[in-house]
């Protein structure tokens, strides 16, 4: 059994944006084509802490190197007011030939960096007919931070940046750090929400809201909303976008503003496609006038081509650690 840490996960990852993006680019075009094996999320949920949660995905990603495996993430949003990480999660790899775990990896790195590479992805993807030199992002977390660092990476033109946070010195702080990680952009913190929207056509959503809050009406027409956390967006604004999504079945549970919205109408004929099925349809092209939504539920594939991706660098680079006796004999 290999065991990686978080701060190998790290040392694999880093600076490696584009083999991230091209692993996740990877694995949505094998979804698409069928070869791919995705079970339901499993939801673990508490009765006195109805914020709380740990997700089980598990997943098999097929090709000339299938992977299988599965990814068990928790959220306690508590934990960012006791100075904790928002998320925690573990990933454990298994031998197609044998079927048992032979690889324990840290995976709320994984987590965040596969969420951020199919943000850009996206972004590149369903990109408007001009450049993109600026992106709001709203809710000032460890997600957000990574999309900016992969946004950065797909689009060479982002210059500016508008962050905003409910915590007005959390947006100050994560500025800040923003700045200092990608030192040739210029990032404002925003007073109000209303102002974030309206600052530019690209915006990602990450926050942790449980139900739909947010009014959309100050996004410029043409806006792509990048929505990650799933649950911020009423039906009236979904029914009223372009509608793209990972996978319309995984999308549509567990009271995200996709699945409140299938409620209220009784069907999904407001998705209008995936992203895989634009990635193998070259033609086309967002509607320029249109608030346009990218709603990924984040699939256990995902996490399973990123994870491959680190065990293989790791295993280049002699990181991590080897228990032998792991398994009985």
């Amino acid at each position: 059994m290999l065991i990686l840490g978080a701060g190998q996960v790290r040392q694999a990852l880093d600076g490696a944006e584009s083999e991230v993006v091209e692993a996740v680019r990877q694995a949505y075009r094998l979804h698409e084509r069928g070869l791919t094996e995705l079970p339901h999320s499993v939801f673990l949920r508490f009765p006195d802490s109805a914020r709380n949660r740990i997700i089980g995905l598990p997943a098999y990603l097929g090709d000339d190197t299938p992977v299988a495996g599965i990814k068990w993430i928790s959220s306690f949003p508590g934990n960012v007011a006791a100075g904790l990480e928002r998320a925690s999660a573990a990933l454990i790899l298994n031998s197609m030939r044998t079927g048992q775990p032979e690889a324990l990896l840290e995976a709320s790195v994984i987590s965040a960096r596969r969420t951020a590479a199919s943000a850009a992805l996206a972004a590149a993807t369903l990109a408007p007919a001009g450049p993109q030199t600026g992106v709001s992002l709203i809710g000032c977390g460890v997600i957000n931070f990574e999309v900016l660092v992969f946004l950065s990476a797909l689009l060479p033109e982002l210059d500016t940046v508008t962050v905003f946070d409910l915590d007005r010195s959390r947006a100050e702080s994560f500025a800040a750090r923003c700045t200092a990680r990608l030192p040739g952009l210029k990032v404002t913190v925003a007073d109000r929400v209303e102002d974030a929207l309206a600052a530019h056509r690209l915006i990602a959503l990450a926050t942790t809201a449980s139900t739909p809050h947010l009014a959309v009406e100050s996004c410029r027409p043409g806006t792509l909303l990048l929505h990650l956390s799933l649950r911020d967006l009423t039906p009236e604004t979904i029914l009223a976008g372009v509608n793209i999504v990972d996978d319309a079945d995984h999308v549509c549970r567990e009271a995200t503003s996709l699945h409140l919205t299938e409620q209220q109408v009784g069907n999904r004929d407001f998705i209008t496609a995936s992203l895989g099925e634009i990635l193998a349809d070259d033609g086309y092209r967002r509607d320029e006038t249109a608030l346009t939504i990218f709603s990924p539920f984040g699939l256990g594939i995902l996490d399973l081509a990123v994870a491959d991706l680190v065990r293989r660098t790791a295993d280049h680079l002699g990181l991590g650690t080897r228990i032998p006796d792991f398994l009985p004999g």
